[in-house]
């Protein structure tokens, strides 16, 4: 059994993430178990916990998971700045960590496969652009819901795992950089377990 880590900003990306882990456990027929570390305060203080992690993690002083996944929001930042920052962070266990920064936030992620959503919802949702702006993407992701017929009781990421596992991956690997940089390095992960 293979044991994952999850260091994540909010709720937002533990659903997300966990449903694609799942996705990918029954894709490849693995036992994996998953722990979770959520922080909150937004990403200054993500990264300074994450950075606490890492010296736990390289100092003994916490057991060395299969993987570490860390999760925060690109905002403005973009994907490629904001995963240099995290990748400074972990450089002493960089072959065991991936990270999820959903450029700009992970609400975003969910509206990418319009058939998906009908599936799962019975109305597509029109694709959004990348802008970089506080809360549209969760309003976006709430309108969708709403437009659905739904109640969006926590706007909408009560919906993530049914979506997830509705999902075209590949498809929204393509459309989205910092979605496909994350399931490449995932597959990998996946890959290698499976050949082991």
């Amino acid at each position: 059994m293979r044991e994952i880590v999850l260091f994540v900003e909010d709720y937002g990306h533990a659903t997300v993430i966990r449903a694609i882990l799942d996705r990918l456990r029954g894709e490849y027929g693995l036992e994996i178990v998953v722990r979770e570390r959520s922080v909150h305060g937004g990403h200054p203080r993500v990264e300074a916990e994450f950075r606490s992690f890492i010296r736990e993690l390289t100092r003994g002083k916490a057991r060395l998971p299969d993987l570490l996944i860390a999760a925060t929001d690109a905002n403005c930042e973009g994907f490629r700045e904001r995963k240099k920052h995290m990748q400074q962070a972990a450089e002493a266990i960089s072959d065991r960590v991936v990270y999820a920064i959903p450029d700009p936030h992970v609400e975003r992620w969910l509206l990418l496969d319009s058939a998906a959503f009908k599936k799962v919802l019975g109305v597509g949702c029109q694709a959004p652009d990348q802008k970089c702006d506080r809360g549209r993407y969760k309003q976006l992701l709430t309108k969708a819901v709403l437009a659905a017929g739904q109640t969006p009781l926590l706007g909408g990421l009560e919906h993530a795992a049914d979506l997830v596992s509705e999902f075209h991956l590949e498809q929204i690997a393509k459309q989205d950089e910092s979605f496909g940089d994350l399931l490449g390095r995932l597959h990998a992960f996946f890959r290698q377990w499976r050949s082991s």
